[in-house]
């Protein structure tokens, strides 16, 4: 077998064939885990928005103006003012499409921080200035700049993301291949620079994070994608002095400025919880999502910042994947101080693969996408979709989060108390991943634990008690003998815990 790369995004897969890859991505619809399309947009309907035909769309970015209008950045290079996207049934000759901007290197993100739009070029950050309000950006503004970029094609860069002191954050992929001769400084790293435009080293050992986002407490969040290192997909915590895993951005802890040192020579044949306990510094992610089954390339993370618009899923996370082009949620809770949670499948079927999503002001969801370079299952190579929510409460699993002898399993409805106090409604196995050099990696040490009881607490919640809780492994729920008070089943019945820690 031999390992194939996009061309445009750092998006590889191990596979012998594109034909291959989109032959695995089907696979996963077929899981009876996932729901059908048709039943998913009775919840949260999903409407195509039109694109000029002499307009390639390969979205890299979006971002909501203050007025409603949406900027999108694309691959070629350009941003894009759309007025008219969120109209109900919307129609190419009802909207009207502005470049506000060209001739950017790449832009893979954008964001909108005090009246300016900003967006991550290969070398540097930019800040895109419309100084007499005529909709065409008159002044390109260099914001951040000082990381290495050698030529190598991999060497992309994502971003920004503004907190709420006004730092700027990026993440850098690493390069691919031999490490250039030249200087290619901080790459596979996120770096953090202040509003005084000092660059800050944050973290270590990413790989393609395209994914770059704050939850609601305003802690920062990356994705990456399954390759060297990562055996699958992980939401990690970017957080000060982290290493998460991608040994080729250790060079750089010799640098100034390194919030971490070289952990030394890497252990071979260890779990990844075990590399968690020997190699200095190595923080494990929040939440892997099992590959094939949660999707096979992470990329765009969006916060539910809408407080109800959105449906019942305030807070949580909304993580985009390319190659199963579907978008999956996340809840997360902290346990001794450190995230960890669960994934849970959201909405699939979108035309192309997800890149990047954000809000409307009325709090529809925005879907960019683009399969520059590689396939995704979808009938399309790029565009933009729209998802709202249709106000009718879907039958999910909301939260699930750990106890020391189980989870509490939290409902969007009512549970009919006789199938969800039945320990045989529910199965859940466990398993951990490898953590070595090659790319991707498999799911062992599987293990099927026994449901010992399942309390229903309240209209809503569910204590599940269950012999085998492990450490450091992913815990993979299935409840689909539960049904609603109403007799519904659930929308989707899996979810995945990422249990680090175990509650005391």
């Amino acid at each position: 077998m031999v390992m194939r790369t996009l061309s445009s995004f750092a998006f590889s897969f191990f596979l012998t064939s594109r034909v291959q890859c989109l032959m695995l991505a089907l696979a996963l619809c077929s899981s009876v885990s996932i729901a059908a399309a048709e039943d998913e947009n009775e919840y949260f309907k999903v409407t195509t928005i039109p694109v000029p035909s002499d307009l390639a769309l390969e979205v890299t970015g979006l971002a909501t103006l203050p007025d409603g209008r949406l900027a999108v950045a694309i691959r070629k290079g350009e941003v894009w003012i759309i007025e008219g996207a969120g109209a109900e049934k919307p129609a190419l000759e009802q909207l009207k499409y502005t470049k506000f901007a060209d001739g950017l290197h790449e832009p893979l993100g954008l964001t909108l921080h005090k009246g300016s739009l900003y967006t991550t070029q290969r070398a540097e950050v930019t800040q895109l200035i419309d100084n007499d309000g005529d909709d065409q950006a008159d002044e390109y503004r260099t914001a951040a700049r000082g990381w290495g970029v050698s030529g190598n094609y991999h060497e992309y860069a994502y971003g920004p993301v503004f907190d709420a002191k006004g730092n700027l954050y990026v993440t850098l992929n690493s390069t691919m291949g031999p490490r250039p001769v030249n200087d290619a400084a901080w790459r596979g790293w996120s770096l953090r620079f202040t509003p005084q435009g000092k660059l800050e080293p944050v973290s270590a050992g990413m790989r393609s994070p395209i994914g770059i986002g704050l939850n609601h407490e305003g802690d920062l969040f990356g994705t990456d994608h399954q390759g060297n290192w990562f055996p699958t997909c992980p939401l990690y915590h970017i957080r000060d002095g982290a290493f998460h895993g991608h040994v080729d951005s250790l060079v750089d802890t010799q640098k100034p400025g390194s919030p971490l040192k070289h952990p030394g020579k890497i252990p071979t044949g260890l779990t990844v919880g075990q590399a968690s306990e020997q190699i200095a510094g190595y923080a494990l992610p929040a939440v892997w999502f099992p590959y094939r089954k949660m999707g096979m390339g992470s990329t765009g993370i969006l916060s539910d910042s809408t407080q109800g618009k959105f449906g019942p899923f305030a807070d949580q996370l909304f993580v985009g994947d390319f190659t199963m082009a579907l978008i999956s949620r996340v809840a997360l809770e902290k346990v001794d101080g450190q995230y960890q949670g669960a994934c849970f499948p959201f909405r699939k079927d979108f035309a192309s693969a997800v890149i990047h999503m954000t809000f409307a002001k009325d709090g529809a969801m925005f879907v960019g996408e683009s399969n520059r370079g590689w396939n995704s299952v979808g009938s399309r190579s790029y565009g933009l979709e729209r998802i709202n929510w249709t106000g009718k409460m879907p039958f999910e699993i909301k939260t699930m989060t750990a106890t020391k002898d189980g989870f509490l399993l939290t409902f969007t409805a009512p549970v009919h108390v006789a199938t969800a106090s039945n320990p045989n409604s529910y199965s859940m196995i466990s398993y951990t991943y490898p953590y070595h050099s090659n790319y991707g990696g498999d799911e062992i040490q599987k293990a099927t634990l026994s449901i010992c009881e399942a309390r229903v607490i309240s209209q809503t919640q569910v204590q599940l008690i269950i012999d085998g809780l492990r450490a450091t492994f992913v815990h993979e729920l299935d409840a689909k003998g539960v049904r609603s008070s109403d007799g519904r089943s659930l929308l989707h019945s899996a979810a995945y815990y990422t249990l680090n820690r175990i509650p005391q």
